[in-house]
């Protein structure tokens, strides 16, 4: 009989985080991949560093790759240290980057990384998005409802 797996192993510890997607685009789908890194890499996003506020993932030759994307260089890492704006390979499902290959080409889509992040086992991800992009009035919306929200919660914790 196998053994329960601990509780820990759920747990996600996230890097990097592109909020500002959230803002630009309509999320339609959301996909986990996995992040072909070398090891200083690796070390330095354990440390927390780690950038994709202007990064975005594009298809090319049947793999998909995340393109300007900045991982410093890690401060202990000599010779062997790595390029911080490197394009990296995504490891994906053939069928999801067929997938993501034919929205990206038919419906105008994008791909946007939404965040950086060590799942439970320890193995670096990224969560990646098939996104549209907002236009001005839209993202208007967005501000309007945000702030009808909060001023909700301030009526309904300044009444009770």
């Amino acid at each position: 009989m196998a053994r329960p797996k601990p509780a820990a192993f759920d747990k996600r510890k996230t890097v990097a985080e592109n909020r500002r997607a959230r803002f630009d685009y309509f999320i339609e789908t959301t996909y986990e991949a996995g992040i072909a890194l070398t090891g200083t890499e690796v070390k330095s996003l354990r440390f927390g560093e780690g950038s994709i506020a202007e990064s975005y993932a594009e298809v090319t030759d049947e793999e998909v790759w995340l393109v300007n994307s900045n991982i410093p260089e890690f401060s202990h890492g000599n010779r062997y240290n790595h390029e911080p704006k490197r394009p990296r390979k995504l490891l994906l499902n053939m069928r999801e980057i067929n997938k993501m290959h034919g929205a990206v080409a038919r419906e105008g889509m994008t791909l946007v990384p939404l965040s950086i992040y060590f799942n439970g086992q320890g193995r670096a991800k990224v969560e990646l998005a098939l996104a549209k992009g907002k236009k001005a009035h839209d993202k208007r919306d967005t501000i309007k409802e945000r702030d009808w929200k909060r001023e909700q919660q301030r009526l309904l914790r300044d009444r009770g």
